[in-house]
């Protein structure tokens, strides 16, 4: 009987199993934020176990709140950035450096087909993009991965997830993965770890890619994860060519992750994206979804792009496409955040920067403060909110507060006309 990716690396990664449903296995990469590390970090303390298995296999940033707002945010950074020193953790990037885990990891090339990796966040499933298992974890198993490098997890059980058909203009990852969600509901893929497949993911760059993983957990998943391919390895050739003799070789390596065709799934779901228009979230689950249309006029207070879902330099040459020449609606606050400074960056050599702040956005550093609401973007009460983020529970981004979810470019329309607009609209002009 043939293994999926999941089973392969669940194999290989293999330390011990007390029992037949649960593996402990070695763990390639532990990343940590201020957030939820530094409990960890002081727990260890407390205990007198105050080390690391492997500095160099952490990977630390402070991002969620950055710069710190109060006091409280810059004791959690301190925690973080005086642990990281006292470690020797060379891959700690502290403000100024720092960017969205979830962008910022992958971009630095510390992600690769096969590996094991771990956070306490749940929006780790992200890496699963590169053919890695990714998960988020809560604070004991992040304190035993940081002090002895092993996790321990159900058998893995695994549902594919195959995407046909052609995308339409104005349809991006982002639709795809709300319209998955909407299919499955938050509790359709529980326990499981949702591969995505077809020759839509084939022919998706590295972004779009990881914004399907990322959302994967909304569905209740364990990790989301692609096969690596020709795209995996052209995007990390940076940091493996040392390793290979050409790309050639490095996808012919590649393959020995990659699901074999008999493998064993719990389920499967075949979805045709020729058809699909862009999709929006209605009330407050991520699973409840709509088409645009449905939603169209509906009148928001702010809109915000980026976060580790959608603000790469794809998402924000999206939204600017829509923001060229043209001024957002008064009644709307704009913001945009791209999530590293390598992102930052090269939005401004491109003149995407420019046309954001000629539109009338707001642009702010790396951060993840609004999507949590916790800095840089809250809401008020009764205040609603396009954001191309991930979660829209009630009271995410501020207490109150209402959240639409849906992608760049039609954040960007909803920015121009001040309601929930289909992009499209602007895409045809």
């Amino acid at each position: 009987m043939g293994q999926t990716i999941a089973e392969k690396i669940f194999a290989a990664h293999l330390r011990d199993s007390p029992t037949p449903d649960n593996m402990v296995l070695g763990i390639d990469v532990v990343m940590c934020h201020e957030i939820t590390t530094p409990i960890a970090i002081v727990d260890l303390m407390d205990k007198g176990m105050d080390r690391v298995f492997n500095p160099d296999r952490i990977k630390a940033v402070i991002d969620h709140v950055t710069p710190p707002k109060d006091s409280k945010t810059a004791t959690q950074a301190k925690i973080m950035r005086d642990w990281a020193r006292r470690h020797a953790i060379k891959d700690f990037f502290d403000i100024g450096r720092n960017g969205v885990c979830h962008a910022l990891f992958p971009e630095k090339g510390f992600i690769r087909p096969g590996y094991t990796v771990i956070m306490g966040d749940s929006h780790t499933c992200t890496h699963g993009a590169f053919g890695a298992f990714a998960a988020g974890i809560g604070t004991t198993d992040l304190e035993v991965g940081i002090l002895k490098g092993v996790c321990a997890f159900r058998k893995p059980r695994s549902m594919k997830i195959e995407v046909v058909g052609e995308m339409q203009r104005g349809v991006s990852a982002k639709d795809i993965i709300l319209n998955i969600i909407k299919q499955l509901t938050v509790n359709g893929a529980t326990d499981l770890i949702m591969e995505f497949t077809g020759p839509v993911i084939t022919s998706m760059d590295m972004s779009s890619r990881m914004t399907l993983c990322n959302m994967s957990v909304e569905a209740g998943a364990t990790s989301g994860i692609c096969m690596p391919d020709r795209v995996t390895a052209q995007y990390l050739w940076p940091f493996i060519q040392q390793e290979y003799a050409s790309v050639e070789a490095a996808v012919e390596d590649f393959t020995k992750w990659c699901s074999d065709d008999d493998a064993v799934y719990e389920k499967t779901l075949r979805i045709d994206v020729g058809t699909l228009s862009p999709q929006v979230t209605y009330d407050y689950k991520p699973d409840q979804v709509k088409d645009i249309t449905e939603m169209a006029g509906t009148p928001v207070d702010q809109v915000y792009i980026g976060s580790c879902t959608n603000g790469r330099i794809e998402d924000i040459r999206a939204a600017a496409s829509i923001l060229k020449g043209r001024t957002i609606t008064d009644n709307v606050r704009g913001i945009l955040t791209p999530a590293t400074p390598a992102i930052y960056s090269q939005a401004l050599d491109e003149g995407l920067i420019k046309i954001f702040m000629d539109s009338g956005f707001c642009v702010l550093n790396p951060t993840c403060g609004a999507c949590l609401g916790m800095s840089s973007g809250v809401l008020a009460e009764g205040e609603v909110c396009a954001s191309t983020t991930n979660r829209n529970f009630n009271g995410r981004m501020g207490k109150g507060g209402m959240v639409h979810l849906m992608s760049p470019v039609s954040a960007a329309a909803t920015a121009v006309t001040g309601e929930i607009t289909d992009p499209r609209s602007f895409l045809d002009k």
